[in-house]
């Protein structure tokens, strides 16, 4: 019947086979097959389906009885075109286009399922996306051929339809560039007369029962051509759309709207155009039919299909047309309908709208949808939908020149015109709205019996709710914080009267204020005072309610900053800082509640780092906060003591050292003796001493001011500084010193004692946070040389990825960040800082001489052990970022390794440059990249030469092997800023090692041809851009890939 002896020609007895293996894996399931069994058995048949014979497997297995041999047939024809097409005889290209064509065309006059038919229909697109971009085309009208086969062999308009939708959903997604892709396109264009013909033939005839599927399927169809096809082609459809949307049809109505959906998301009136053809009527219908169905869905607190549908509708309108009603808000224009857009038998009098009415129609509806009865996860789903076009209005209304910042040029505006008083629908809608969405964010009373899933979401959409406030609050302005603000005293108030009132409303009252500080202009809002005085606290409950505590909790931290703003007398200041300690009292007895300790502890950071200045003076109150840190949860005594430690910077160094001594002391004394102790089991003394590192750590952090840009001492000169040299007097200061020796001496004890990983990352916490920088300095700060040594004690006794990070970083720390000399300073000062630096960096040289080998044995310990890199990507990604940062400063050092250390180094990263995890190449890279920048200065000239003439070649083939496919796409990049700085630092070498490395009989198998590699070499040696050698790289290793002309390619190329 099939001509298809152009195809490979299997025995019966495997056929055979295939459909046995087709049915075990795909059949009717049996109880006694494994799930491991299933596997294997799948994965035989992708095996099959690799080898060039399965082609000949397509026709047999869409001629067996069984449906899923049929499907298997069918799947394995798309199969070997998306993915063998290359290895297809393309002479008979043109026979199997014929025969794929007649086999489609076959199973849909004989009735197959509808998964083989859309499984056939993506194989013939697959086919065309082969043979139609081709030069000459291989395949000239191949829709019109395609449907005309369908229709010859009985297809009904259905088959048709559906057929026409996996074309467009194939094409679209196709991975195709430039001219091919221009051919494509070309291709759907001319088949865009037929495939309106057809959608509109089956819309236009008289719908029933047995027509639903045909209008169904030509909807369906409608969307997915809907990105090709120009506004004109399918304007004069939206009326027939519109029609469709009868309530007492579900289905029809579900997806007619689904597609005015898709028309104002995908088509080309999806910016917001369209506004007579599209955005008008259907503000017409929602006016005359949709109120309806919202109104019935409110009162009955249900939605139905058709009212989920007519949600989503008018959230896609909200979408699309948010500037259009943002300009027409208010209008007085009347609405001129365009005839064809509007359904007959309307009458006249139901016309006469004005852009006002139907706009301020349609968000009613919104704000229906918005404030739907019930619990938003509970009672009902559809109200989070809309919540997303209130930010899209306040933005277009802002675009429409809404917000006025000076209040005469906004008086000058508001003027009568046309246009209406926009400003005063919009606050008047967003007062509505806040309030609306205040309901809607309230908890239900205690004893809801919500499930943990129901809870987590209807937090969720606070939040998002919150979001959505501070648009409302961009409209209102400072209004909308008073009346928040007021309604929460009256409703307090309302409580002190009958206290048997729950704190639900209160507590959202709160939770509304607190989503709107980031936008509140504080000048503007005194009201704020009476959230925070002694008064208003003291009305709160002290136990249990965690809810509202909770929240109140979130709401002092959140505001902050509002306690630092300046007030014009010093009487106002002085009741400010009353009511910032009267706040923290608040906090502290929220403390050891370990329901509230998080958010206490939080808010406690907050207001201490924001008003450090303001309680600095008053640091003696603390002390009690101090002498209760037991009663606080371990989890949260790092961020008090970083709280009470943010204050103290606010203290002159000098008269900080009592307090640092009092805090410090007894938690390194803790550290000590239990380090001591005999008696104690190794689990608790662990558990003491990570809590009492943590609660150091919280300390360190505290401590470290936090500069703006200018505020550093890099380009200033310390001896002028006075407030770094008030620091260096008092870290200087006996008492500092034997501190900082105490807790070196805390920290190499648990070092040595302790070695499991909740320890080591307590000590790595401790380390980053108490070790600095010189601008970061404090009177704590430990010196990083003493730190390096005790944390590579910590790498040769067990190499982690966390110990290397950390010596990383301490490296850096070695040589100051010294000042740069200052213009017009004397010769004996610049002699002086001369000798300084060199006396550093000769003692930093020391150090890392010391330091490096035993990093380097450290890596080597696990990078160079079988399967070591493979199994450890964490320790290869942070051994190599360390190594990089010695590179960085201290590259001579590398050569004055022990005989062989380097060689072992160099070896190591050449294989790491032939590892598949992304990290662990990208860091190696990092490593060669900086060893070759550095290494190229003058004083290491003979270094430089004997590390070329040995690695040089190897560098560049472990390179171009890499951008030939042995290493990830996603490091192409950094292989090619490798070959950059390769081609830079060593010109005449480089173009030795390309020519040798790219010809070489053993060049990595990959996609490049000869002319392909003479290109490349050409491109790149003749380069003397570095962009042009980058360009020419990345060609190459798409090239490579058979990537080349792809739109994946290029798409996920990073120039």
């Amino acid at each position: 019947m099939f001509d298809a002896s152009f195809l490979p020609s299997l025995p019966s007895n495997d056929i055979e086979r295939a459909s046995q293996l087709i049915l075990q894996a795909y059949g009717v399931p049996n109880p006694n097959t494994s799930s491991d069994e299933l596997r294997r058995l799948q994965q035989e048949l992708l095996e099959i389906q690799k080898i060039p014979e399965a082609w000949g497997l397509v026709v047999p297995l869409l001629n067996h009885q069984d449906e899923n041999v049929q499907f298997f047939g069918a799947h394995t024809a798309q199969v070997k075109i998306a993915r063998d097409w290359a290895t297809f005889p393309q002479e008979h290209a043109e026979s199997l286009r014929d025969l794929l064509v007649q086999l489609t065309s076959y199973s849909v006059s004989v009735k197959k399922s509808n998964l083989i038919l859309r499984k056939l229909y993506v194989s013939l697109t697959s086919l065309a996306l082969k043979l139609v971009p081709q030069h000459p085309t291989h395949w000239p009208d191949w829709i019109l051929h395609c449907v005309t086969s369908l229709s010859g062999n009985g297809a009904s308009a259905e088959y048709v339809l559906d057929f026409l939708s996996i074309v467009a959903e194939e094409v679209e997604t196709a991975d195709l560039v430039g001219p091919s892709k221009s051919r494509m396109q070309q291709s759907m264009n001319d088949a865009i007369p037929l495939v309106m013909q057809a959608i509109r033939t089956s819309l236009e005839r008289p719908t029933n029962d047995a027509s639903f599927r045909e209008v169904s399927s030509a909807l369906k169809c409608f969307q997915s051509w809907l990105s090709f096809l120009p506004t004109g082609d399918f304007s004069s459809l939206i009326p027939v759309l519109i029609t469709l949307l009868d309530p007492n049809v579900d289905m029809m109505f579900v997806i007619a709207s689904d597609t005015l959906q898709e028309i104002m998301s995908k088509s080309p009136l999806s910016d917001g155009s369209g506004t007579r053809i599209l955005t008008e009527p259907l503000l017409l219908w929602l006016q005359l039919a949709g109120a309806n169905i919202i109104d019935s869905a409110v009162q009955s607190g249900h939605t139905d299909d058709v009212s989920y549908s007519v949600c989503k509708l008018v959230t896609a309108l909200g979408d699309h047309s948010a500037g259009y009603i943002a300009a027409n808000i208010a209008s007085s224009s009347l609405v001129t309908f365009l005839p064809s857009s509007v359904p007959a038998g309307i009458p006249q009098a139901e016309l006469n709208k004005t852009k006002g009415q139907l706009c301020q129609s349609f968000l009613r509806l919104l704000l229906a949808y918005t404030g739907f009865p019930g619990f938003y996860g509970v009672d009902e789903d559809v109200s989070e939908m809309t919540l997303g076009f209130w930010y899209m209005l306040q933005e277009a209304l802002w675009n429409n020149d809404y917000y006025f910042p000076d209040e005469e040029e906004e008086a000058e505006s508001s003027q009568e015109s046309e246009m209406g008083d926009q400003s005063g629908v919009a606050k008047a809608l967003y007062v509505q709205l806040v309030q609306i969405l205040k309901r809607k964010l309230t908890w239900p009373p205690s004893g809801h019996n919500w499930s943990k899933d129901q809870i987590d979401k209807f937090v969720v959409y606070r939040r998002d709710v919150g979001d959505i406030l501070i648009n409302a609050y961009y409209i209102i302005r400072d209004d909308m914080v008073v009346y928040l603000i007021n309604d929460f005293v009256d409703r307090l108030a309302s409580r002190s009267r009958d206290p048997t009132q729950g704190w639900e409303d209160i507590e959202a009252n709160l939770h509304c204020i607190s989503s709107v500080q980031e936008a509140s202009d504080y000048e503007k809002a005194p009201q704020l005072e009476l959230l925070f005085s002694p008064q208003t606290l003291s009305q709160f409950p002290t136990t249990g309610n965690i809810r509202l505590r909770r929240t109140i909790l979130s709401l002092i931290a959140a505001y902050a900053s509002w306690f630092q703003v300046e007030e014009p007398t010093a009487t106002a200041a002085t009741i400010k800082t009353e009511l910032l300690m009267s706040t923290i009292s608040y906090i502290v007895q929220s403390l050891p509640d370990r329901m509230l300790s998080l958010q206490a502890a939080t808010a406690l950071q907050n207001l201490c780092d924001a008003n450090k200045t303001s309680l600095g003076p008053r640091i003696g109150a603390f002390a009690e906060l101090h002498s209760g840190l037991a009663q606080i949860p371990d989890s949260e005594k790092s961020k008090v003591m970083e709280s009470i430690a943010n204050v103290i910077q606010a203290i002159p160094p000098l008269e900080a050292i009592p307090t640092v001594e009092v805090i410090v002391n007894p938690i390194v004394s803790r550290i000590l003796e239990v380090l001591q102790s005999q008696n104690m089991a190794p689990t608790e003394a662990r558990d003491i001493c990570v809590v009492q590192l943590e609660t150091l750590a919280g300390l360190a952090k505290g401590l470290t001011r936090m500069l703006n840009f200018t505020d550093g001492h890099v380009n200033q000169d310390p001896e002028d500084d006075k407030e770094f040299q008030a620091l260096q007097t008092a870290r200087q200061d006996p008492r500092m010193v034997q501190l900082r020796e105490t807790i070196l001496n805390a920290v190499r004890g648990c070092v040595k004692h302790f070695n499991d990983a909740e320890s080591a990352q307590a000590l790595n916490d401790l380390v980053k946070s108490i070790t600095s920088l010189p601008d970061d300095v404090t009177l704590i700060s430990l010196s990083a040389p003493p730190v390096l040594e005790i944390v590579c004690f910590a790498l040769q006794r067990q190499p982690t990825a966390s110990w290397f990070a950390l010596a990383g970083i301490l490296t850096n720390q070695i040589v100051p960040e010294l000042p740069i000399s200052i213009r017009g300073e004397s010769a004996e000062k610049a002699e002086r800082r001369a000798k300084i630096v060199e006396a550093y960096e000769k003692q930093a040289e020391e150090i890392v001489a010391r330091t490096l080998p035993i990093i380097l044995n450290a890596s080597l310990s696990v990078l160079g052990t079988p399967g070591g890199m493979e199994n450890n990507p964490d320790i290869v990604q942070e051994s190599f970022l360390c190594l990089s940062n010695v590179a960085q400063e201290f590259i001579g050092n590398f050569y004055s390794l022990p005989p062989g250390g380097l060689d072992v180094l160099m070896q190591c990263t050449l294989r790491a440059l032939t590892l598949q995890e992304r990290y662990s190449l990208v860091a190696a890279c990092t490593f060669l990249n900086m060893f070759v920048n550095r290494t190229d200065i003058d004083t290491l000239e003979i270094y430089r030469e004997q590390f070329i003439a040995i690695y040089g070649r190897s560098i560049m083939q472990a390179i171009l092997n890499g951008l030939a496919g042995q290493a990830p796409r996603s490091v192409t990049q950094n292989l090619i800023e490798l070959l950059s700085g390769m081609l830079t630092r060593f010109v005449e070498e480089s173009t030795v090692w390309l020519k040798e490395v790219l010809f070489a009989p053993n060049f990595a198998p990959s996609q490049v041809t000869l002319e392909d590699k003479e290109r490349f070499m050409k491109a790149i040696v003749g380069s003397k851009s570095l962009k042009k050698t980058r360009e020419a790289a990345q060609r190459f290793a798409l090239v490579a890939r058979g990537l080349e002309g792809t739109s994946f390619g290029y798409a996920t190329m990073s120039m």
